[in-house]
């Protein structure tokens, strides 16, 4: 019946079925609406996709997100070999409308409208290695990019002229694992993290580094977030091999470890607020190289160094946590991989609130592995997943 679809509007649905047929054929209802959706925004359907996901589903609850836009492999912009997933995404309003600057598996740093997924002007352009690390902030009123590269370089980019600011920021001599911004005194200063096991500090005004290097864990770090804790800006890492520790950001010194106990493998770093006081959500592994059935979700109280709550067991493989306000409540978002025993290497999201870290509505399915979860400050989710962005909104 697919074969002999002869109009472009049913050959289109034919192609949207047969996307992902292999993962939803034996799926409940819920899943496939979803998947349907999701397939049809990623071949620009996005009135089907509307269509699909509004389809009620009988003893179903509606569904929770909608697709505002999948990218699809041919509009990504980035080279789609799958062994070349190096995704990260980072939100800013650039002239008054949000946008997506996109680091990927090349030497181009892209910057999307959020609202359509559409690039805007040219790539930005001096990295020579692909580009695993960006975040953005603003300075003197004018949105900026931090972007970091397999080389060690860091560079800084004014996004209302899509030029560079200044010279690279040298300091690193391997791959930049994240970078992270904050305002210390006012101040803007980004926080650069490298597989050479050192964390710099950089004053985004002079362009200068701020003291020595912290030196970490002694192992790689993967995850850092900013936060504030009474008052003061802090640095939270997570580390292989090196736990969790958290650092101020006006002294330059540990301010805590914190007791992840033999979960020292860390992945995953991100900050919240409960009630008005600094949380973190982290990601563990027993085995970081074969993680297995040992995932631990844990929630920290920053203020006292205890842990709060934890969930272990879960069926996914966590690669990204993102925090989010949900209906004025502190949600965490987690992006990751589902039956990492099965070959099709379906990604899954999940919300969960973090005050009671129950799983809030069902998890939204991929049909690659989730590694990017990014929350922008309209509630939007933006999700990458194999060499593949989307866009959710709320219904």
């Amino acid at each position: 019946m697919l074969g002999s679809a002869s109009s472009p509007q049913a050959r289109q649905a034919a192609a949207i079925y047969q996307a992902s047929a292999h993962l939803h054929r034996d799926t409940d209802p819920v899943i496939r609406r979803q998947l349907l959706a999701l397939d049809a925004a990623r071949h620009g359907a996005a009135e089907l996709s509307d269509r699909l996901i509004s389809s009620p589903v009988e003893g179903e609850p509606d569904a929770e997100w909608r697709v505002e836009w999948a990218t699809g492999p041919s509009r990504l912009g980035h080279p789609t070999r799958p062994e070349d997933v190096a995704f990260t995404v980072a939100t800013v309003a650039i002239d008054g409308r949000l946008h997506a600057v996109v680091g990927g598996p090349d030497e181009l740093v892209r910057i999307w409208d959020l609202a359509t997924g559409e690039p805007v002007g040219e790539p930005l352009t001096g990295h020579e290695t692909r580009v695993p690390a960006v975040a953005t902030t603003v300075v003197d009123g004018c949105p900026y990019a931090v972007t970091g590269d397999m080389d060690g370089a860091v560079r800084v980019w004014n996004l209302t002229t899509g030029k560079p600011v200044g010279e690279p920021l040298l300091g690193h001599d391997d791959e930049v694992n994240c970078v992270a911004t904050a305002l210390i005194d006012g101040r803007p200063h980004v926080v650069t993290v490298s597989e050479d096991e050192t964390t710099w500090m950089w004053d985004l005004t002079t362009g200068e580094p701020v003291g020595d290097p912290l030196i970490d864990h002694e192992a790689g770090v993967p995850a850092m977030a900013t936060t504030t804790i009474d008052g003061h800006p802090h640095l939270v890492t997570g580390a292989f091999g090196g736990g969790v520790m958290v650092w101020d950001l006006g002294t330059g010194e540990t301010a805590r470890e914190l007791n992840t106990g033999d979960r020292t493998n860390v992945m995953t770093v991100a900050t919240t607020a409960i009630d008005g006081q600094p949380h973190a959500i982290t990601t563990s592994y027993l085995d970081v190289v074969d993680p297995g059935d040992d995932d631990r979700l844990s929630l920290w109280d920053l203020t006292t160094g205890r842990q709060v709550a934890d969930l272990e067991g879960d069926t996914d493989k966590v690669q990204a946590v993102a925090t989010a306000l949900i209906d004025g409540r502190p949600h965490a978002v987690t992006g990751g991989q589902r039956g990492r025993r099965h070959p099709e290497l379906r990604g899954t999201v999940r919300v969960r609130d973090v005050t009671t870290f129950r799983q809030a509505g069902r998890e939204l399915l991929f049909p690659m592995p989730v590694h990017t979860v990014t929350v922008a400050s309209n509630g939007w989710l933006i999700v990458g997943f194999g060499n593949e962005a989307a866009a959710f909104s709320r219904r």
